[in-house]
């Protein structure tokens, strides 16, 4: 059973999706603004929990792919996301039950709202990462060995195309982040369709309402005056790694992903001590020294001191007061398997996974 999503929940949604997309997912801050341009007209959104999927239902799983960057300046249109999903009834022949997230992480958990709203289609409680990650293999789907094709693309200019069939998930990446490259580094894309019993096996479950339930902490923490770190900290089981502020940012948009570093001084107990943040669109490796100190798939979060605010890789500058964090990830992402798809020797790094919360 559907039930409505309140207006009042896309603040919170927002703040936290924005936490959880540890620096990736393109700021959810247009599309939050989008989303309630949306409802001011009178349009709205529906949320059905994964449970009550039908094992045959037909599930939408959608994204923005591209820079984060040049998704600061080519604003999402509503529009494109829902024509990705429609472009891809058109090829299967079928229609979708509802429509989720590829990823819960920053703009990319409003992504199937958006679409929603103009579909009129339920949103899964659910996303197939736990957090935002760079490509196709990421995903927990990718980890079950599902099948990874088709997949439609849809551009601002109303450029379309289809993905109709690959030998793997690194060659779906491969081919839809070149697509996305020659159009511009942004583009609404409708992945392969996951059935109801493919969401239930294996997709990351109730994730947006997680991702409220950690915006409305942050909001009630603010309202209170009380720190809004310690409140997300005490709410997911986090630890605190980092406090400082940003020195350095070298950053380069390059084969549709945002790669670089952010180098931090410590400030407090901290002063004196630094910290390098490595990223590929989310912040991959906390390095201090030569020594990396957390790693994905721990969700390292780059926070505003102050404000509990995330900060993504597009966003972060100089001179920004911050405190890095780390979240416990999914379990099917500390996997065997799921350790070949996102620990660090995925991402090119030549140390085996670690993490914060087993030492």
């Amino acid at each position: 059973m559907a039930t409505e999503f309140a207006e009042e929940s896309i603040d919170a949604l927002a703040i936290g999706a924005w936490i959880l997309g540890t620096g990736g997912g393109g700021s959810p801050y247009l599309a939050q603004l989008n989303l309630k341009r949306l409802y001011e007209q009178g349009r709205r959104c529906s949320l059905i929990q994964p449970e009550d999927l039908a094992d045959d239902d037909l599930v939408a799983v959608v994204s923005q792919m591209g820079a984060p960057l040049v998704g600061q300046e080519r604003l999402v249109d509503p529009a494109t996301l829902a024509r990705a999903v429609r472009l891809m009834e058109e090829f299967i022949g079928q229609r979708f039950a509802a429509i989720m997230t590829v990823e819960i992480g920053g703009g990319n958990a409003l992504s199937p709202f958006l679409a929603a709203a103009l579909l009129d289609l339920p949103v899964v409680d659910a996303d197939s990462m736990g957090r935002a990650y760079p490509e196709a293999q990421n995903t927990s789907f990718a980890i079950g060995n599902l099948k990874m094709y088709p997949l439609s693309l849809v551009d601002c200019r109303d450029s379309e195309a289809i993905v109709s069939k690959v030998p793997s998930w690194v060659w779906m990446e491969r081919i839809s982040r070149k697509i996305t490259t020659e159009v511009g580094s942004v583009a609404s894309t409708c992945k392969a369709p996951r059935t109801g019993a493919e969401v239930k096996e294996w997709g990351i479950l109730h994730t947006v309402t997680k991702s409220i339930r950690i915006g409305e902490a942050v909001l009630e923490a603010r309202r209170a005056h009380t720190n809004p770190i310690s409140a997300i900290l005490k709410l997911e089981g986090g630890k605190e790694l980092f406090v400082g502020k940003i020195v350095d940012v070298d950053r380069v948009a390059t084969g549709g992903f945002l790669r670089g570093k952010a180098r931090l001084a410590g400030l407090g107990d901290k002063q004196g001590d630094e910290l390098v943040l490595e990223f590929q669109n989310e912040w991959l490796v906390a390095m201090h020294g030569s020594n990396p100190i957390a790693m994905s798939p721990d969700l390292i979060c780059l926070l505003d001191t102050d404000s509990g605010e995330a900060i993504g890789t597009e966003t972060v500058r100089y001179g920004q007061r911050v405190t890095v964090v780390a979240l416990p990830s999914p379990e099917v992402l500390r996997t065997e398997q799921g350790l070949r798809n996102v620990g660090p020797r995925a991402f090119g790094y030549d140390f085996d996974f670690k993490s914060v919360f087993e030492r």
